[in-house]
């Protein structure tokens, strides 16, 4: 079984492009090859080049392709539609100029942590559901996200996400049947289907008519166990490090590798290890454990 390999910014604590304690992205670029991997995302957009021919040339020297970016942000019936639709125009615009290919990469949809979720993350049975009218706008916006970003090629996928409105399997669920195939596809998060208490493997499997794009995260178990019984938020939880290097923690890669095997999966794998950007000494060596053990899986 072969999986091509991408990392994806989080793993330096990236998730604001203006926070102060962000390492520079040149570092991030640096280390992103130094680990092994021969792509990345783009990460909240602002942080890497928004100037096509400087962002890609500090790809090719390092030898990575960008594969996809991020919506990131509130996708309910408060969102402001307008700034949603600029911002993924100003994404793919970027990505149809850098990624290499006859696709543009993927567009991962994600509605952001909200706070009334966010401390019932993991916790399917408190967590609050939208209602039906706002739940209707959600996928309103989502669907024209995900025509704008066929404009330019580039193809959107839906991620379920701890904290946000599709996290749980009854969400997911819900919006697969709203969203059609011809309008987004699916990318699933180990890492997130965990916290949610689903078994990775057998969702992976389950979906697999669905699934475009994967992610992968490993979970420390006892800051994940501590995080759900202090009703902790998500990114609190990963800044003590719920988060690991893979095959470190409590998830169960090899199903998951057996799942992906059997439903003959061969696109990209982005790996994902969220903390506090304050800590982002550590993620060379976290990246390449992760990348030595996929590596040494995967040839068996």
């Amino acid at each position: 079984m072969k999986l091509n390999l991408a990392v994806a910014p989080c793993s330096w604590g990236i998730e604001d492009p203006d926070n102060i304690n962000n390492p520079p992205w040149e570092r991030v670029l640096d280390e992103a090859g130094k680990s092994g991997f021969t792509a990345v995302e783009l990460g909240p957009y602002g942080y890497l080049p928004t100037e096509a021919a400087l962002l890609k040339k500090n790809l090719d020297f390092r030898g990575l392709e960008l594969i996809a970016g991020t919506i990131y942000d509130n996708l309910t019936a408060t969102a402001d539609l307008q700034a949603l639709t600029q911002k993924t125009k100003g994404i793919c615009s970027l990505m149809s100029r850098v990624c290499d290919g006859e696709q543009n990469g993927y567009l991962v949809i994600i509605d952001s942590v909200k706070d009334v979720r966010n401390t019932t993350a993991g916790h399917s049975e408190s967590a609050v559901r939208l209602p039906a009218d706002e739940w209707k706008q959600m996928m309103d916006n989502i669907k024209v996200i995900s025509k704008v970003a066929g404009e330019y090629g580039v193809r959107p996928v839906i991620h379920p996400h701890a904290g946000g409105y599709i996290e749980f399997m009854d969400e997911t669920d819900r919006f697969l049947n709203d969203i059609s195939e011809d309008i987004a596809g699916l990318c699933l998060d180990t890492g997130h289907l965990y916290y949610a208490g689903d078994n990775p493997a057998e969702v992976l499997t389950k979906l697999s008519s669905r699934l475009e794009y994967v992610h992968f995260k490993d979970i420390n178990s006892s800051v994940y166990e501590r995080a759900l019984s202090e009703n902790m938020g998500f990114f609190d939880a990963c800044n003590l490090g719920v988060m690991c290097s893979i095959g470190a923690g409590c998830v169960d890669y090899n199903s998951i590798f057996s799942a992906l095997d059997g439903m003959k999966y061969d696109g990209w794998v982005t790996i994902e290890q969220e903390r506090d950007p304050k800590n982002s000494a550590g993620t060379l060596e976290d990246l390449r454990n992760s990348h030595g053990y996929l590596i040494d899986s995967l040839k068996g």
